[in-house]
């Protein structure tokens, strides 16, 4: 059994790096909308552990996937470790939405960077 049981075929991983802006987020956007080919339940995990600069531009792709996934029944969980993504979620009111999960296994079980790092031992 590996990190995505039973359900591996309706998972998908975006894993994104360096900086999404305004001249980066079209190919960005272009993955998200490759990773949700087909029909039927979708869950899909976009990391960005690997970004290091995030603007305002990215937040349309991202809400589109949310939609699309939500439609179909599915979700869309957001890995981070940047404050400042975390600002941007907020800022645009997202931050209900886009949680933050510290990794894809955490995205996976629903486990929310804040909820896990309360729960683990010191």
């Amino acid at each position: 059994m590996g990190l995505y049981p039973d359900l591996f075929d309706e998972l998908r991983v975006v894993t994104a790096g360096g900086e999404l802006d305004v001249t980066t987020v079209p190919a960005f956007a272009r993955d998200l909308e490759d990773a949700r080919h087909g029909s039927g339940r979708l869950f899909l995990i976009v990391d960005l552990l690997g970004v290091t600069f995030m603007d305002g531009s990215v937040l349309e792709p991202v809400c589109a996937a949310w939609e699309d996934c939500h439609g179909r029944l599915g979700w869309v969980r957001v890995v981070h470790n940047r404050p400042g993504t975390t600002l941007l979620f907020r800022a645009a009111g997202l931050l209900e939405r886009f949680p933050r999960y510290a990794s894809a296994q955490d995205a996976w079980q629903d486990i929310p960077a804040d909820r896990a790092a309360g729960g683990r031992c010191t």
